[in-house]
C-alpha cells in the first residue's frame, strides 16, 4: 500500500511538472492543477486559496466548487477553517467540517453537500502564500499517506507561485517579484538613501522540483551530505580549543548533519516524488515554520542551525555558490536576515543602506552601520524572501520603512526628501568651522562620537570639537581572536595621530549584554542589559582591562590621555579601574615607557544609582559622561530593545529632565565636567533641551553635528530654560511640546529640527 502511495504521488508530482511548463495562462494552469490533485486524491473538491494581501485569501481556482466562486470568495486570515490553516501554518483535518471550531459557511462556493476538508498551509520559508484543500460529500478523516501527500504538493505549488508559474487573470495571481511592497522595520541608524538590492546571501532557487528515480535522488542527496560532513570536520580542526564558542556551533551543524531523523524525513520526501533539493527545501521551511513557534532562545538557536545547515546543503545539491556572478550595483542596498561586525566591514563604505531582517539596535552591525554613517533599519520581516538583486529599493532610516520596488509617486517623493536633505547638509557646511554658541551667548561644545580609523576624517568635516567617545570594542568584535597590546597600541597612536591637536575619550572595553566576543565564552543570562557587562567583566578579568590600559598609555606616546570607565554603577567599581591603571602605569614607567602629559580618568553614568554616589565620588573622578541610551532605559524601566516599550517613554519628559538636572548640579558643586552621549544628544530638539538646562558639552554621531549646531546659534538658550522650568512648575509632564513652540517661534526650517 505505501509503494502505491508514493508511485502515485511520484505520477502526480510528474503530471504538476508537465503542467508548470506549459504554454498556458496562469488561471488555465491552476485550473488544471485542482483537477489533477482531485483526480488524484479521488476527491470531489480541490481548491487553491492565495494571498491577495498580508490579510486576505482569495480563491483562485477550484475542481467541484462554484466556478463563478472563483476571484470572489475572499477571507480574512483566520477566518473559516482555511483562514485559520494560514494563521496557524497548520493542517486542519475533519471528518465533518461545519462541526469543527471556526467553521464559515460561505454560501456562494456550493460547499454545503461535503462534510470532509483537508486543508495545508502553501509556504515556503516561512513566508505563508496560500491554503491547498480538498473536501469530499462522505464523512472521512484523510489518512497520514494522504495528508503528507498533499503537503508534497503544496510545496510544490509553493515553489510554483515563488517562481512566478502563475501569471494570468486574477489579482492574487501577480507575477511575485514585480509588485512594489513597502516593509515596516525598526529605526537602528538614520538616514535616507536610494538604490539597489545587493543580497548579502542570495537564495537559493529550487528549479528542479521532481525526481524521476528516487534511487539516483537519494544517492544525490548523500554525496551531498557527505560532502556537507567532510566540510563540518574540516572546519572544526581549523577552529582553536580556545574559541569554545566556534567550537559549539560547530559541533550543533555536526549532529545535525549526522541526524538520522533528518535525513530519513528527506528520503520519505524523495520517495514520494521529490528531488534531492526539493526534499531538503520542504524540510528546511518546516524548520523555519517551527522556528517561528519556538520561545525558547535554545530551541530557536537549533532551528537557526538547521536552517544554515540546509542552506549549505543547497548550495552543494544546486551547485549555486555565495558568488553567483551577479555585479555589486552601483548604489548598492544590502539585504540580509543578518550579518557580522567583520563580514560589514569588509563591505565597508561602499553600502549606501542595510535593511536586517533581524539585529537589534545595539548590535554588532548597528555600531558598525552607525561608525559607518550607513542608514540601517532591523526587523523587517520576510524581505530577503521577496527581494531580487538589483531590484530598485529605499531606505528610509528615519521613519524604520524600506520600499522595495517603489511605483513613480513613491520614489519621487523620495528623491525630494533626499535632495531636502543634501540641502540642509550644504548650510551646515557653511557653519563647520563656527563655534556653537547660542543667542545668548553660551557657548556649546560638540563632540563626536567613532570607533573605526574609518571615522576619523569625519572629524574634521563634521566641525566637531573633538571626539567624546571613542568605542574600543571593534577591535576587540571583528576578530576571531583577542587582540595582542601591540597590536592595540599602534591603532590608539593612529587614532591620536589622526585627530591631531583635538582631543580624544577612550571607553574601555563595553561587552556583554548585546556585544559578545567571539573567542570569549557567552555567558546566558536572563536579562543580559543588567548582567555581566562593561566595567563588571573588566573587574572579573584584570588581564584584559591592564593590557588595554597599557596598550592606550603607549598609544599616548608622552601625549595627553582621558580614558572613560563604562557602566560604573557603584564609585568602589571606579575606584578598583583606577588602580588597576596605577599599576599599568607603575609598569609602564618601570620600563621605562613616556607617561602622559596629562591623564584624566572619567566614569559613564548609565545607571540611576551612581547620580547618588558620595559626594567623595565626585571630587574622585576627573569628568562624567551620561551614557543617555542606557541610562533612559533603566531610568523609565524600558527595554530599548522592546519595541512595545521603547517609544514609549520620551526624553523630553519633565521627569528625566529634573533627574539630570540633579546630576548636573551634583557636579557643578564639585567642578567635575559634564557630558551627555547618545543618539538624544545628536536629536536637534533633544539637545536643544539638554543645552537650555545647562549640559553644554554633548557627543554625537558625526552627521548630527551640523543640524544640532545650526539649531543652537538660532536659539537664545536662556529663554528657553525659563519656559522649561515654567512648564516644570505647573506640572506640565511633557516638555517636547514647549521646546516645538518654542522653534516654530523661530520660523526655522523643519529640516533643521527633523
Amino acid at each position: 500500500m505505501a509503494q502505491r502511495s508514493e508511485s502515485e504521488s511520484r505520477k502526480l508530482l510528474g503530471r504538476l511538472r508537465d503542467t508548470m511548463a506549459e504554454d498556458a495562462a496562469g488561471q488555465a494552469r491552476l485550473d488544471k492543477i485542482t483537477h489533477l490533485i482531485a483526480d488524484s486524491m479521488k476527491t470531489e473538491v480541490c481548491s487553491i486559496y492565495l494571498f491577495r494581501d498580508p490579510k486576505t485569501l482569495e480563491l483562485c481556482a477550484t475542481e467541484g466548487l462554484n466556478a463563478e466562486a472563483v476571484h470572489k470568495t475572499r477571507m480574512n486570515l483566520g477566518e473559516g477553517l482555511v483562514g485559520r490553516v494560514a494563521e496557524r501554518n497548520s493542517i486542519i483535518n475533519t471528518a465533518v467540517a461545519p462541526e469543527e471550531k471556526g467553521f464559515r459557511y460561505m454560501p456562494e462556493t456550493g460547499e454545503e453537500i461535503y462534510s470532509s476538508f483537508l486543508g495545508v498551509p502553501v509556504q515556503r520559508l516561512g513566508q505563508r502564500l496560500g491554503v491547498l484543500v480538498v473536501q469530499s460529500k462522505d464523512p472521512r478523516k484523510y489518512t497520514d499517506d494522504e495528508v503528507y501527500g498533499l503537503e508534497v504538493v503544496a510545496m510544490v505549488l509553493a515553489e510554483m507561485t515563488e517562481l512566478g508559474v502563475f501569471v494570468g487573470e486574477g489579482a492574487a495571481l501577480k507575477a511575485r517579484h514585480k509588485e512594489a511592497i513597502m516593509f515596516e522595520g525598526s529605526v537602528a541608524q538614520e538616514g535616507v538613501s536610494s538604490g539597489q538590492v545587493w543580497l548579502h546571501e542570495p537564495r537559493v532557487v529550487v528549479t528542479n522540483l521532481v525526481g524521476e528515480d528516487p534511487v539516483h535522488e537519494r544517492k544525490r542527496l548523500n554525496d551531498a551530505l557527505d560532502q556537507l560532513r567532510v566540510g563540518i570536520d574540516k572546519m572544526l580542526r581549523s577552529v582553536s580549543k580556545a574559541a569554545s564558542e566556534q567550537r559549539e556551533v560547530l559541533e550543533a551543524y555536526r549532529m545535525f548533519a549526522h541526524s538520522r531523523g533528518w535525513l530519513r524525513r528527506m528520503e520519505t520526501d524523495i520517495d514520494k516524488g521529490l528531488s534531492a533539493e526539493a526534499a531538503v527545501e520542504k524540510e528546511q521551511s518546516e524548520a523555519r515554520a517551527r522556528m517561528g513557534l519556538a520561545s525558547d532562545v535554545y530551541i530557536r538557536d537549533r532551528l537557526h542551525d538547521l536552517d544554515d545547515l540546509s542552506n549549505r546543503l543547497l548550495r552543494l545539491l544546486t551547485g549555486q555558490g555565495h558568488d553567483t556572478g551577479a555585479e555589486m550595483p552601483e548604489r548598492p542596498i544590502l539585504v540580509a536576515r543578518n550579518i557580522g561586525p567583520a563580514e560589514l566591514l569588509d563591505y565597508g563604505r561602499k553600502l549606501k543602506g542595510i535593511v536586517l531582517e533581524e539585529g537589534s539596535v545595539g548590535s554588532h552591525a548597528t555600531i558598525i552601520a552607525r561608525a559607518l554613517a550607513i542608514p540601517l533599519i532591523i526587523h523587517v520581516e520576510n524581505i530577503t524572501t521577496e527581494a531580487l538583486n538589483g531590484d530598485p529599493i529605499l531606505v528610509d532610516g528615519d521613519q524604520g520603512i524600506a520600499h522595495l520596488r517603489p511605483d513613480e509617486s513613491v520614489h519621487g517623493a523620495f528623491m525630494d526628501k533626499m535632495a531636502m536633505a543634501a540641502q540642509a547638509q550644504e548650510r551646515y557646511s557653511a557653519i563647520r568651522n563656527e563655534d556653537a554658541v547660542s543667542l545668548c551667548n553660551r557657548h556649546v561644545k560638540l563632540l563626536m562620537n567613532a570607533g573605526l580609523m574609518a571615522d576619523l576624517p569625519s572629524l574634521k568635516n563634521s566641525g566637531a570639537e573633538g571626539v567624546g567617545l571613542f568605542r574600543t570594542e571593534l577591535q576587540f568584535l571583528v576578530r576571531n581572536q583577542i587582540p595582542k597590546r601591540g597590536e592595540l597600541s599602534d591603532i590608539y597612536g593612529q587614532i591620536m595621530n589622526a585627530a591631531g591637536n583635538l582631543p580624544v575619550t577612550f571607553r574601555t572595553l563595553d561587552i556583554g549584554s548585546d556585544k559578545v566576543l567571539p573567542y570569549m565564552k557567552n555567558v546566558t543570562e536572563p536579562n543580559p542589559a543588567l548582567g555581566w557587562r562593561a566595567i563588571r567583566v573588566g573587574l572579573d578579568k584584570p588581564g584584559v582591562l591592564r593590557m588595554q590600559l597599557q596598550a592606550l598609555l603607549r598609544g599616548a606616546n608622552g601625549r595627553d590621555l582621558s580614558i572613560m570607565f563604562p557602566f560604573v554603577s557603584l564609585p568602589d567599581e571606579f575606584y578598583a579601574a583606577k588602580e588597576e591603571l596605577s599599576k599599568a602605569i607603575a609598569r609602564e614607567k618601570r620600563l621605562g615607557h613616556p607617561l602622559p602629559q596629562k591623564l584624566e580618568v572619567g566614569a559613564m553614568l548609565e545607571t540611576p544609582a551612581l547620580a547618588y554616589a558620595p559626594d567623595s565620588f565626585f571630587q574622585e573622578v576627573d569628568f562624567i559622561s551620561i551614557g543617555g541610551n542606557d541610562l533612559k532605559q533603566f531610568f523609565f524601566a524600558a527595554d530599548r530593545e522592546n519595541e512595545l516599550v521603547r517609544r514609549r517613554y520620551d526624553v523630553l519628559n519633565s521627569s528625566y529632565i529634573m533627574f539630570l538636572k540633579h546630576i548636573k548640579s551634583r557636579c557643578d558643586a564639585f567642578g567635575t565636567r559634564l557630558s551627555y552621549c547618545g543618539e538624544d544628544a545628536g536629536r536637534p530638539l533633544e539637545a536643544l533641551c539638554l543645552t537650555a538646562i545647562g549640559i553644554t558639552t554633548l557627543s554625537m554621531r558625526a552627521a548630527s553635528i551640523g543640524p544640532v549646531k545650526h539649531l543652537i546659534r538660532r536659539t537664545d538658550l536662556g529663554a528657553l530654560e525659563r519656559q522649561l522650568e515654567q512648564a516644570c512648575s505647573i506640572g506640565q509632564t511633557d516638555l517636547r511640546q514647549v521646546v516645538k513652540d518654542y522653534v516654530a517661534s523661530l520660523d526655522i526650517s523643519e529640516t533643521a529640527v527633523s
